[in-house]
């Protein structure tokens, strides 16, 4: 019999049995953690980055492994398309929507996990070296767990886009380059733009709304991190809902 709970073991066994799992996870948190440790380790007080928030200085790595995740998520979904496997998969769950809620579960709660314990290690090993300089802190510090919870989720939910676009477009090249260029290089070309109803609507955008949410004090500009964990996981939602839909009306 078909339960959610096997088919949440079949998509988690499924997500360790894949070599690629192991290599994005550690080349993301070894992106996370080293150059963590670099921005620690080069930091002088009175320098050009003493205005930068705290955990955003520590976590600037989480841009590149945001990317590592997002192409995780992206092979999770197409991959499965490119390699077959997906034929095999939708005839064990027939009634389909099963699976893509399984892969999206077992994908986010993966990579929160994973992205939570970086961020906790990467904040205290760079605070070593921090510690005489203007950029001291610790946990208790007011908004420093919320922020490094919000990168968390920040990097999860990106993740979760990333996984809807392989999903939707069922192609590894294309949902990179559609995650590339819709979610990352798109919202910076608009924001050339002399219109501020534009530069408004950018603080929403995914790259944007996740990187309001990894911030211990706010940032001028950008949405409160209330405003930009709703718009983030109303993206992540409906880059789900495509596929979703897709699956319904699709033969495989």
């Amino acid at each position: 019999m078909i339960t959610p709970t096997r088919v949440l073991r079949a998509e988690w066994h499924k997500l360790w049995t894949v070599r690629s799992t192991w290599a994005t996870l550690l080349t993301a948190v070894a992106l996370v953690l080293g150059v963590g440790i670099l921005m620690g380790a080069t930091y002088t007080s009175g320098g050009g980055d003493s205005d930068v928030d705290t955990v955003i200085l520590t976590l600037y790595g989480s841009q590149l492994g945001g990317i590592a995740i997002a192409v995780l998520g992206i092979l999770l979904t197409a991959g499965e398309y490119a390699t077959g496997l997906v034929r095999a998969t939708l005839t064990a769950v027939p009634r389909r929507l099963p699976v893509l809620a399984a892969k999206a579960a077992v994908f986010a709660g993966v990579v929160f996990t994973l992205s939570s314990a970086t961020a906790l290690l990467t904040f205290g090993v760079a605070q070593i070296f921090l510690h005489d300089t203007d950029q001291a802190a610790s946990l208790t510090d007011d908004g420093v767990l919320a922020a490094l919870a919000g990168n968390a989720a920040g990097v999860t939910l990106l993740g979760l886009v990333a996984l809807g676009l392989g999903a939707a477009l069922r192609s590894v090249p294309g949902a990179l380059g559609a995650f590339i260029g819709g979610v990352m290089i798109l919202p910076e070309v608009l924001g050339m733009l002399p219109y501020e109803s534009v530069d408004t609507a950018i603080r929403y955008f995914p790259t944007q709304a996740a990187g309001a949410l990894g911030s211990a004090t706010p940032i001028p500009g950008a949405a409160s991190p209330g405003a930009a964990l709703l718009a983030l996981t109303l993206w992540a939602a409906a880059a789900l809902a495509v596929p979703a839909l897709l699956l319904r009306r699709r033969d495989v």
